[in-house]
């Protein structure tokens, strides 16, 4: 896990990545953030790459190739296996069905977009705290 780099949001509505960007500067957080409105961009972008993100905030409704079948591709390729990218999801399409789909499909969390930005800066600063707190594999590799 590289917790100096960049945060990836993948999330088609643009007033949601406002609100996103605007959380992360109040929140002063040091990673830059990018952004893909589909996740077929996103997994353009990690194969293009050499770049290790900190993590991945993933909508789940999205055009072109959508959060479940992203989190699939990321999860059988083995060079995007050995960057352990913690997968998130981050949407307001909660149900059981989709939260046990997400944890079958082995994400990190999922969590409920909320509709005040008041408790939208609490939602991500608990996900960051935990991250950066958070060991993982590649950390121990010499």
């Amino acid at each position: 896990m590289n917790k100096s780099g960049p945060v990836i949001v993948i999330e088609d509505d643009v007033d949601d990545q406002e609100l996103i960007r605007e959380v992360f500067q109040n929140g002063r957080y040091p990673n830059e953030l990018l952004f893909f409105g589909d996740g077929q961009a996103a997994l353009d972008f990690l194969n293009s790459t050499d770049v290790v993100p900190f993590l991945i905030l993933s909508d789940i409704n999205m055009p072109k190739l959508d959060g479940f079948a992203l989190r699939n591709k990321i999860r059988v390729d083995e060079k995007l296996q050995t960057r352990c990218i913690p997968y998130l999801f981050f949407s307001t399409a909660a149900s059981q069905a989709a939260v046990i789909q997400a944890y079958s499909a082995s994400v990190q969390g999922f969590f409920v977009k909320k509709n005040t930005i008041s408790a939208l800066e609490e939602t991500i600063r608990v996900i960051m705290d935990y991250w950066l707190l958070c060991s993982a594999p590649n950390n121990y590799i010499s």
